[in-house]
């Protein structure tokens, strides 16, 4: 009797040594939400929830090893890439993703993190249009985010709907298949993502948990949602699903007592009712 297909997702981001966000958010969505994660780890950073004191990149070819040790041995089905730092990781990332064409690319274009500490160097954001957007399938900037790849204005924070939706636009035009803005710092009780694909835009809105632990939602969502395409979600309810995932993980996240600053979400609710 055959065994049943595993659903495998290859994380390729920074390690959090404080366990909220990076490859470990990762490892704990993929798995909380039902698949199977390896890793390609591309730095290493010292931080907590109050902040991060130090990173210290992996070498572009100790990132090109991890690849092929993984691609040569375990069948992915889908990536999530991460943190990536700096233009040479970015390349050599880009030139791993067109080698082994995996069947799905998640983009979280990692910049700042929750404490507001910058993971990715300015100069690299250039390589990171040209090289590594056009081979997602779908990149999940926050609003932050979205604003540095357009050089938008500020205003972008309490943008209306109709200039978030012109914003996807002009992501899509980077050359991805779609796109994901993430409203979480919208100035609003509800909370309202919004995505555009082949097939048209689509919003997902959600109210607003007051919390400050909410460590790692990007990293966890972003996951997630690979974890869903993964399982043979078509992109629109692996994205619904992974809202509903990170919802929750959100909600019950004060259960959780870590740290004295932004503390992580809580990956394992369900395992712990």
């Amino acid at each position: 009797m055959s065994q049943p297909h595993t659903p495998i997702v290859l994380s390729v981001a920074g390690s959090d040594s404080g366990g909220g966000a990076g490859i470990q958010a990762d490892i704990k969505a993929i798995s909380a939400t039902g698949s199977y994660a390896c890793t390609v780890i591309t730095a290493l950073t010292a931080q907590n929830t109050r902040g991060v004191s130090g990173v210290m990149p992996v070498t572009g070819a100790f990132i090109e090893q991890q690849f092929e040790s993984v691609f040569s041995d375990i069948a992915v089905d889908a990536v999530k890439i991460g943190m990536l730092g700096d233009a040479d990781t970015i390349r050599t990332v880009a030139a791993a993703i067109r080698k082994y064409q995996p069947k799905y690319v998640v983009l979280d274009p990692v910049m700042v993190a929750t404490s507001g500490d910058v993971l990715l160097a300015k100069d690299a954001t250039d390589t990171l249009i040209s090289e590594l957007i056009p081979l997602a399938d779908v990149i999940t900037p926050n609003l932050p985010e979205a604003q540095a790849l357009l050089a938008a204005r500020p205003e972008l924070n309490t943008a209306s709907a109709e200039d978030t939706a012109a914003h996807c636009e002009q992501l899509l035009g980077y050359g991805c298949k779609s796109v994901l803005i993430k409203g979480g710092h919208q100035a609003a009780d509800t909370s309202t993502d919004f995505w555009l694909g082949a097939q048209g835009l689509r919003t997902y809105s959600s109210p607003r948990i007051d919390t400050q632990n909410t460590h790692g939602t990007g990293c966890t969502l972003s996951a997630s949602i690979a974890s869903f395409l993964a399982q043979g979600y078509a992109m629109a309810d692996a994205i619904q699903q992974a809202k509903d995932y990170i919802q929750a993980a959100i909600e019950h996240a004060d259960e959780l007592r870590i740290g004295e600053g932004s503390g992580p979400v809580h990956h394992f609710y369900r395992q712990a009712r």
